[in-house]
């Protein structure tokens, strides 16, 4: 393959956050970046080529895309993998990662049968479509998070139950069609951004510790804090998950820690994910770079962490949707080594991600990982993310 600049087009489907930093991140390599998103002036808008005004499958709009540009991928499940499919085909441009890896990941019970299927471990699960059924498996299981199948992102369609009482709330709250997985006493959740080239080349990110509240990341921490057993265990599971895939990009794969050391599989993203936002300053190249040159067929790059840091979301604190402006911005400028990033989302609402920053460690601290203060950095990377607010002064 011989590579020459200005670059190719990339279309992406979804023109959100990760959108917005895929298109920060390849501009520099002469990459013109073309996104579709329902949303007119969506949150990639300022920093790429052009945007489809349309939704995820709007056969004419995904049509206008691939014939504009010399590959395709997605920043989000919502994509219609069979109408992907049809385009790259019609329009002889490559899609990846293979809308056929999609379509087994937008349903989580498909998702987790075909992991378990493999061999790849797994929580418990089962399928529920009755409040009668759910309350069995509540009682079985002793209680469980219930999964929508299609649809729930950022903690969305995702309730635990854990009183057969609340079955039938809980199972329309989700939709109906659902997924119940026992719910795990688990030390820690964990992730590691995988990443998967050309002829079935494998790379793998630091194994990163996220940190949830109410079903919905707030920090990530790279290097996990956990044991040297673990992160080999998860960086083993995570190389699985990849030769399962088909297709090339970057995963977001989702672990468990069990209070025994076991690593079982959460869920997958195909896709750049929250979890690697650190990998901006953390790590050798972008977890949004090594996604486009992986679907681009060009040359992965390092992955190597160059940093420990700590990634802090700035969620929606109002009570109702308004217009976004964020406060308290001075302190995070003038902090040393604290990194800010907008998404460019026009309104908030409660716990809506705008915007994250991340701390990385530097000066006389940039040692090894081991010898860096984790839990100081993530402190540090807290008190500057709560000095944020979208309510008014």
């Amino acid at each position: 393959m011989s590579i020459t600049l200005p670059g190719p087009t990339l279309g992406v489907v979804g023109g959100g956050q990760l959108g917005r930093m895929m298109g920060e991140a390849v501009a520099r390599l002469g990459i013109e970046v073309v996104v579709l998103d329902p949303t007119p002036d969506c949150p990639a808008s300022p920093v790429v080529s052009d945007q489809i005004v349309g939704d995820f499958d709007d056969p004419d709009a995904v049509h206008e895309l691939a014939s504009r540009v010399d590959a395709l991928t997605f920043e989000i499940e919502l994509a219609d993998p069979e109408l992907l499919a049809e385009a790259s085909a019609e329009h002889d441009v490559p899609v990846q990662p293979d809308p056929a890896t999609l379509e087994t990941i937008q349903d989580k019970l498909v998702q987790k049968e075909s992991l378990a299927d493999a061999g790849i471990p797994v929580p418990e699960f089962v399928a529920v479509a009755t409040a009668e059924g759910l309350e069995r498996v509540v009682e079985e299981f002793g209680g469980v998070m219930l999964k929508a199948r299609e649809g729930g992102y950022d903690g969305r369609g995702n309730v635990p139950v854990d009183d057969p009482a609340d079955a039938a709330d809980a199972l329309d709250e989700v939709g109906g069609n659902a997924m119940a997985e026992e719910f795990l006493d688990f030390e820690r959740e964990i992730a590691v951004m995988g990443l998967k080239g050309v002829d079935g080349e494998t790379r793998t990110y630091p194994v990163t510790e996220t940190i949830h509240r109410e079903e919905i990341l707030r920090e990530s921490v790279a290097p996990a804090r956990a044991d040297d057993a673990v992160v080999a265990e998860a960086e083993s599971v995570a190389r699985d998950v990849l030769e399962f895939l088909d297709g090339r990009g970057v995963y977001g794969i989702e672990l468990f820690e069990t209070r025994d050391g076991d690593v079982l599989v959460n869920e997958i993203a195909p896709r750049p994910h929250n979890s690697g936002h650190w990998t901006i300053e953390g790590a050798r190249t972008s977890q949004f770079e090594n996604h486009v040159r992986a679907v681009l067929g060009w040359p992965l790059a390092p992955t190597d962490l160059v940093a420990p840091a700590v990634t802090a979301n700035a969620l929606g604190d109002t009570e109702e949707t308004r217009p976004a402006t964020l406060r308290g911005v001075d302190d995070v400028l003038a902090a040393p080594g604290a990194d800010l990033h907008w998404y460019g989302k026009a309104d908030v609402y409660p716990l809506r991600k705008m915007g994250h920053l991340t701390a990385t460690a530097g000066g006389d601290d940039a040692n090894t990982a081991a010898e860096v203060d984790r839990d100081a950095l993530l402190s540090r990377a807290r008190a500057l993310r709560d000095g944020l607010t979208f309510r008014d002064a």
